[in-house]
């Protein structure tokens, strides 16, 4: 089954700004989380978006869709396609693999040092987690060096020898004679397996690969004020290198599950606050949850429904050190549904009252358009 449209998972036009694709990822993850949203394909759905904003949040990762679709002869570099599935490891992937698995028509020495692949590992954190940070620990899968041979994949006691058949180089030329001159291919030699190298006596823990994977816990310090689709680079966590080379590194990307009451936008928080008409009218103090505990607000009288108020330094915590953000609370006026009969008598009182009282300007001027809009002036 084809994968649909990028831009039409998350519903933006292709023109659509970096802000207008967050804050489609926002809503619709909001949306069909699987914490949330309990309906059988919410997770399915849930995984496309993800996979989605994953690229197009990307600038490099967008042109590369936008030239070549799904089909970009790069997806295995960037991550295209691998979405939040991850090769049945929990959150774990070789985001090299696919890269570097395939020939080249390059030629490296086959003897020389080189890099280990990166890791990718996706972790799920909560809302208060990623605003002030977390010790945790994983477990991932990858590639190490075997401790028995040393990485040279022989038996103990004897070591691995140059290869005949390629003479170290890991290639053979094969001639051939064709109507336009003779044609030296090479190819891979198929003795070595590109290695260059031979193993008579082949190391019984490790089969002659010279490496083993094994499942190892990583200590991950999670840093506060985190956002969701950031990463974290662990240096030396990757797989282990090859003929002595350093090892690949551990990206660590985080996921931040949505909260119930805050919405977070950088480093900004956002609510509403319920209040009712006579705490508007009259003025009142309310207390006001924030990430940092419990705080009071005042509400000045007359205050109109929609009204913002900020909270300043109740915000996250910015990920670069640089100060806390801030809350802003937006109020809305609840109007009840069930009064008692007393309740009814005194407003209909107040009414009369209130239509006998002077307006102010404000209010005045609101109403004078109400009463022009009905007369179709």
């Amino acid at each position: 089954m084809s994968k649909r449209d990028y831009y039409e998972v998350l519903g933006v036009e292709k023109s659509a700004s970096k802000d207008e694709i967050k804050k489609a990822y926002r809503k619709l993850s909001k949306k069909y989380h699987p914490d949330i949203n309990k309906e059988p394909d919410a997770a399915d759905k849930f995984k496309e978006i993800t996979e989605a904003y994953e690229v197009l949040s990307d600038d490099q990762k967008r042109s590369h869709y936008d030239q070549f679709g799904h089909s970009d002869p790069n997806q295995g570099f960037g991550g295209f396609g691998g979405g939040a599935d991850f090769g049945g490891f929990g959150g774990f992937e070789d985001i090299f693999n696919t890269f570097f698995g395939g020939g080249s028509s390059r030629r490296r020495d086959p003897n020389a040092p080189r890099q280990g692949a990166d890791l990718q590992y996706t972790m799920t954190v909560s809302f208060e987690e990623a605003a002030f940070g977390k010790e945790t620990d994983i477990e991932i899968p990858r590639e190490e060096t075997c401790e028995t041979c040393n990485g040279s994949g022989a038996k103990p006691g004897t070591k691995p020898e140059t290869c005949r058949h390629c003479n170290g180089s890991g290639q053979i030329s094969v001639e051939q004679n064709t109507p336009f001159g003779r044609i030296v291919n090479r190819r891979t030699c198929q003795y070595c397996n590109g290695t260059g190298k031979e193993i008579k006596q082949k190391c019984s823990t490790c089969g002659g690969k010279g490496k083993v994977k094994k499942h190892r816990k990583i200590h991950v310090k999670i840093p506060a004020g985190i956002d969701d689709g950031q990463q974290l680079r662990m240096a030396g966590q990757g797989e282990a290198g090859v003929n002595g080379g350093p090892s690949g590194d551990l990206y660590v990307v985080f996921h931040v599950r949505p909260h119930e009451f805050f919405e977070r936008d950088g480093d900004d928080i956002y609510c509403e606050m319920p209040i009712t008409f006579v705490q508007a009218a009259l003025g009142d103090e309310i207390e006001v949850p924030t990430l940092h505990g419990k705080v009071k607000l005042k509400v000045p009288a007359g205050t109109q429904t929609g009204t913002r108020f900020r909270l300043k330094g109740k915000g996250v915590p910015n990920v670069r050190g640089y100060g806390i953000g801030d809350q802003h609370i937006q109020v809305r006026i609840i109007t009840p549904t069930k009064l008692s009969d007393k309740q009814k008598q005194l407003l209909r009182e107040f009414g009369d009252i209130s239509g006998n009282a002077p307006l102010g300007e404000h209010e005045e001027s609101f109403f004078s358009k109400v009463k022009r809009a009905f007369k179709g002036e």
